[in-house]
C-alpha cells in the first residue's frame, strides 16, 4: 500500500493531475542510417538510470506545465562513454529542470558506439542522430509551441561530443534524405558539461562563422574532460562569439546536477550558472 501511494504521488505535479506517460518521437521511421534492420530490438535496462542497446534512436518529449511554455526548446544528449544513455540523472533530471524554468526538453536516445556487438562508430552516429534530434525538434516546433529560432542542444560528457558533431560537424550525408533532412540543424545556444574530445576542431575553420552561444562547465580536477572544454573556449575567442565558462574547484567527472556532490556548494548550485546564462540571453526569464 505504502508503494502504491509512493508511485501515485510521484505520478502527479503541483495541479494535482497525473502526469502521462512521455510522448517518445522515433527520429527515423524505418530505422537509423546503417541501423535500419536492428530498429525493432528492444532497448536495455541494466539499471533504474541507464539504458543500453539504443538502434532505434528517439526524443523522449518532456513539456513544461500547462500555461509555463516560454516557447524555448532544448535537446539533451545523456552522458554514458557510449556504452550506455545516462537517461535518469542526465536526461529525465535535467528535462525537469528546464521545465519548471518553461522550456520544452526533448531527451535524445543515440546509437551507442562503444558497447558490445555495436557496429557504427561515434564519428558517424553521434553526428547523423545529434542533426537529426536538432531537425526533428524544429521541424515540429508550431506543434509543441516552440520558437523555431528559440532551440538549444546540451550535452553531459559523451552527449557533450554529440553537441559537438552538430555544431562543429559537417553536415552529414543521408543516402535517402526526406523532407526533415532539409531543416536547419543548427542549435540556438549550445551546451558542454564536462565534455569530452570526439568532435572537437584543433582550430576554427570558415563553418564556424555562425557558431551558436555557448555555456561550458567542468571541474578542475577532471583532467581528460577539462583540456577539450578549454579547447571549445578557445575556439569561441578566436571566431569571437560569445562564450561562458564554469571551472568548479573539485566535483570530478560525472556529478549530473549537482546532487551527488557532497562537499562543494558550488557544484550543487551550478544549474542557477546555467540559468543565468540563459536568463541573460533571454531564453529563460528571472523569477
Amino acid at each position: 500500500m505504502v508503494l502504491l501511494v509512493q508511485l501515485l504521488l510521484s505520478s502527479t505535479i503541483a495541479h494535482g493531475s497525473f502526469v502521462q506517460t512521455p510522448e517518445v518521437i522515433t527520429l527515423w521511421p524505418k530505422g537509423a542510417p546503417g541501423s535500419e534492420d536492428r530498429r525493432n530490438e528492444p532497448e536495455v535496462r541494466p539499471n533504474n538510470y541507464s539504458i543500453k542497446n539504443i538502434q532505434n534512436p528517439s526524443l523522449t518529449v518532456f513539456r513544461p506545465a500547462a500555461g509555463k511554455s516560454n516557447g524555448v526548446a532544448i535537446v539533451i544528449a545523456p552522458g554514458g562513454g557510449f556504452s550506455s544513455n545516462v537517461f535518469g540523472p542526465e536526461g529525465e533530471q535535467p528535462a525537469a529542470y528546464f521545465n519548471k524554468l518553461g522550456i520544452t526538453a526533448f531527451v535524445l536516445k543515440y546509437r551507442l558506439s562503444r558497447e558490445p556487438g555495436s557496429k557504427v562508430t561515434v564519428e558517424v552516429s553521434a553526428k547523423e542522430d545529434g542533426y537529426r534530434a536538432m531537425r526533428m525538434v524544429r521541424s515540429k516546433a508550431a506543434e509543441y509551441g516552440v520558437d523555431p529560432n528559440k532551440i538549444g542542444f546540451i550535452g553531459f560528457s559523451a552527449g557533450g561530443e554529440v553537441v559537438s558533431s552538430v555544431v562543429f560537424g559537417d553536415v552529414p550525408a543521408i543516402k535517402a534524405p526526406d523532407a526533415i533532412d532539409g531543416v536547419s540543424a543548427r542549435p540556438d545556444f549550445a551546451m558542454w558539461i564536462y565534455t569530452g574530445p570526439v568532435a572537437v576542431p584543433h582550430q576554427v575553420s570558415a563553418s564556424m562563422s555562425n557558431l551558436p552561444p555557448a555555456f561550458l562547465l567542468c571541474a578542475f580536477d577532471d583532467e581528460s574532460h577539462l583540456r577539450p572544454t578549454v579547447d571549445i573556449l578557445n575556439l569561441y575567442r578566436e571566431s569571437k562569439v560569445s562564450a561562458e565558462m564554469h571551472v568548479t574547484s573539485g566535483g570530478g567527472h560525472g556529478f549530473n546536477l549537482g546532487n551527488r556532490e557532497k562537499k562543494l556548494i558550488s557544484v550543487q548550485t551550478w544549474p542557477q550558472r546555467m540559468t543565468d546564462w540563459l536568463i541573460d540571453l533571454g531564453f529563460a526569464k528571472k523569477d
